[in-house]
């Protein structure tokens, strides 16, 4: 949204400074000259109190950011009395003195709404309200939990992980992809750091479509967005798809070499390479950044795909295009043969499920698909109301799911029919786990759920301080979870609180339980070896990066993986190394220990095979994109997803 104050207004109406608004000089200026315009003081709006209630529904909590002309707030929903349903408001005052720019503010506000209203995707809020109180307009949307580009490139020293960035930017060109293949397509206009937020989990959200236009060939607009981000056809009015791949590359140069372009000379990128201040760089994605950059959009990629193809060829992936052949392995190569390969329709981030001859998949597309074991072939699917993250999990003929649309479903195993669906307080990325008649999972409304597996009743929660990713382990009557505060939490099947553990940050990857041993791995870079009665930690062992790898312990070794591309074996009882396996990528999947191997993907795309024992690497097979999840292995048949959109069935020996 665009952010003004009284004294950046220069002679003509014009936005001085970062942001930028066209503006006119009639005639009667013509005439008279320049005239300096006399505004009334701007008195700052009082903010709303922590305890105020809106529309008797939103409980303000507390204040999340403020700009210029708007203030974000966290509240709580009080409709939903059973569980902690969180959400962002965000607020405009019409306290602007100059009529024409308080008009303009209000616009934006109201298309910000009315956009947003029309858009679903995961990397974009959902807004749930809007209403108006007085000269106050709200906007209620999805609360975002974690913090914006710019705020943690502040709060980093020295430089961002390039794969990380790299990451970031894939994300970013899958939802301008899908925001530009609208009918009519929608221009963002305003992509910088501060509008990109970034979750615990890494998952990217775009925010503030204050200023997000529907695109018109040949049409031109208002001169608006963000100097230093915006290309040069943008002061011009002109905003098409290639208006964003620029902002992009912007974006990209900002994070990768620290340098914000609000502080240098416009369009000088060319004169500042990235390399030349941050050598970890390689030379061909800095190259596809400067592309984005060109000044001639003609020069630029002409499309956000185009753009994301050309991130992920630069730092050596394989580019997930559609359709794709499995790549088979060279006769007496490898130990396997691909069966057969099925294609969902957007990224899988989630494990396969075997049972009964049947592979359960969900995927970022909403939906649940029912496979045939034998041969891949579709035998139901079941679209939810948002992406789903985690696995399916399954008992007796029930198959139960949670989504991003917030809530938990129970599907008919054989038809995929709807037997129940329960609402909870937010999104939920994690596996249900299921025992004794229960189905017990966490949600990003910070609460813990036990809820019975035939009628969808909630049978007791319990609230932690932070939202729940992590899928719960479970040793007969011991429950254990972490939380994004950090938190690991030990519970019985009635919810009653056993011991409480705190890393140092967030805990994503679910625990391995046993009766003596909890294993549990964390983003602070550590695995921790935690007593199953107490909670007292045992031992620690520091990797590389963040764990996001849910550990497996088999004969006395511990299996883990970690985002600094190794598969760590360590000793279950003192933590001691025994060996490590460098993949091509982050290690974020859980391994399989099986028959004397562990297998685990990487986000290089490719399964890895070891040797338990040694260490060496077996074998490897490669998928079209990212590994994520762990594998699933049922009579003689590996089934791999991946988040090249695939399922892929793989017969060993």
């Amino acid at each position: 949204m665009t952010k003004v104050r009284s004294e950046n207004l220069n002679h003509a109406g014009m936005i001085k400074g970062n942001k930028m608004e066209s503006g006119t000089t009639g005639p009667e200026k013509r005439r008279t000259g320049m005239e300096t315009q006399r505004l009334e003081p701007m008195q700052a709006p009082s903010l709303l109190r922590a305890g105020e209630v809106l529309q008797g529904r939103y409980r303000i909590e507390r204040v999340l950011g403020a700009g210029g002309m708007s203030t974000v707030y966290l509240a709580l929903d009080l409709r939903f009395s059973q569980v902690r349903r969180l959400c962002a408001i965000k607020e405009m005052i019409s306290h602007i003195p100059d009529p024409r720019m308080r008009a303009l503010a209000q616009q934006s506000f109201e298309r910000e709404a009315a956009l947003l209203a029309t858009l679903s995707h995961p990397a974009i809020p959902k807004i749930y309200d809007y209403f108006v109180e007085g000269e106050r307009s709200y906007l209620v949307m999805e609360y975002i939990p974690g913090q914006d580009l710019e705020t943690l490139l502040r709060r980093t020293e020295g430089m961002l992980p390039v794969e990380e960035v790299v990451n970031w930017a894939v994300q970013i060109c899958d939802v301008l992809h899908y925001l530009h293949s609208q009918q009519p397509p929608i221009i963002f206009r305003d992509l910088k750091p501060s509008n990109i937020m970034v979750d615990p989990y890494g998952r990217v959200f775009l925010v503030d479509f204050g200023i997000a236009k529907v695109f018109q060939a040949g049409q031109r607009g208002t001169m608006i967005g963000t100097e230093g981000y915006s290309p040069p056809e943008q002061y011009r009015g002109v905003a098409d798809p290639r208006t964003d791949i620029y902002a992009l590359g912007a974006t990209l140069h900002h994070l990768l070499t620290r340098q914000d372009p609000r502080l240098e000379p416009p369009f000088s990128f060319h004169e500042r390479p990235i390399r030349r201040v941050n050598p970890a760089v390689p030379e061909a994605l800095a190259q596809v950044v400067m592309r984005a950059l060109e000044y001639d959009p003609e020069r630029r990629f002409q499309s956000a795909l185009e753009m994301k193809q050309a991130l992920l060829a630069a730092i050596g992936m394989r580019v997930p295009t559609r359709p794709m052949a499995p790549q088979e392995a060279p006769s007496g190569s490898a130990p396997y043969r691909v069966k057969w390969v099925f294609a969902c329709e957007d990224e899988i981030r989630s494990r396969p499920v075997v049972a009964d001859g049947i592979v359960f998949v969900t995927s970022y597309d909403h939906n649940v698909y029912a496979l045939s074991a034998e041969d891949g072939k579709l035998l139901w699917k079941f679209a939810t109301g948002g992406g789903i993250g985690g696995a399916v999990a399954v008992a007796r003929d029930r198959v139960v799911v949670g989504s991003l649309d917030h809530r938990l479903y129970a599907l008919h195993a054989k038809s995929g029919e709807l037997l129940w669906a329960l609402e909870l307080g937010g999104p939920i990325y994690t596996t249900p786990r299921i025992a004794a008649g229960l189905v017990f999972l966490g949600a990003d409304d910070g609460v813990f759920y036990a809820v019975d597996l035939d009628t969808g009743r909630v049978v007791w929660k319990m609230p932690v301080s932070a939202p729940i990713r992590s899928s719960a382990g479970l040793c007969k009557e011991t429950l254990v979870v972490g939380g994004e505060d950090g938190g690991v939490y030990a519970l019985d099947l009635q919810g009653r609180l056993r011991w409480q553990f705190v890393a140092r940050r967030g805990v994503t990857a679910s625990p391995w339980v046993d009766e003596e041993l909890v294993v549990v791995g964390s983003w602070d870079w550590h695995v921790y070896a935690l007593d199953a009665r107490t909670g007292w930690a045992i031992w620690r062992f520091r990797t590389g990066k963040p764990v996001l790898s849910s550990p497996v312990v088999s004969e006395g070794v511990i299996y883990v993986g970690s985002a600094d591309g190794f598969l760590y074996a360590l000793n279950a009882r003192t933590g001691n190394p025994i060996w490590r396996f460098q993949t091509g990528g982050q290690v974020n999947a859980p391994p399989l220990v099986l028959e004397g191997q562990v297998l685990v993907g990487a986000t290089d795309g490719r399964v890895y095979a070891v040797d338990a024992r040694t260490g060496n690497a077996l074998w490897s097979f490669q998928a079209g994109g990212p590994i994520v999840s762990a594998p699933d292995w049922w009579e003689g048949i590996l089934y791999v997803t991946s988040m090249d959109y695939r399922v892929y069935a793989i017969s060993l020996g």
